[in-house]
């Protein structure tokens, strides 16, 4: 089996075992991240009534002038916009589901933006 496929088979059973545990809420949506090799994308989402309540990505308006949008600056860059339509929306709290990806990289930049952008979790 190749490499990639391995790889991929393994974020997918931490993404279920993750996803047993966090769950979001109307009080508390889950904030979840997908990242692939040219973009990234986060949305906050309402498990309880199955919505999507704030949607951004590289491939929003915000991201316009990045010349890549695979990178760190573009991770940045949708941290800072997820944050600012949430807190717009009146979410100032959620819980973050990094999609079984780890904890490092774009996903982490991502995470520090939110959160200095004055996302709580």
């Amino acid at each position: 089996m190749a490499k990639t496929a391995i790889k991929t088979i393994t974020r997918l059973k931490r993404q279920v075992r993750v996803r047993k545990k966090v769950r979001g809420t109307t009080a508390r949506p889950r904030l979840n991240v997908f990242k692939s090799a040219r973009h990234i994308y986060a949305q906050i989402i309402d498990d309880t009534n199955g919505t999507t309540l704030v949607a951004a990505s590289t491939l929003s308006d915000a991201a316009e002038g990045l010349t890549n949008t695979g990178n760190l600056t573009a991770a940045t860059l949708v941290g800072k916009e997820v944050a600012r339509l949430a807190l717009a929306k009146g979410i100032s709290s959620v819980v973050f589901d990094r999609n079984g990806f780890l904890y490092h990289g774009r996903i982490k930049a991502l995470a520090d933006s939110a959160r200095e952008s004055g996302l709580n979790f």
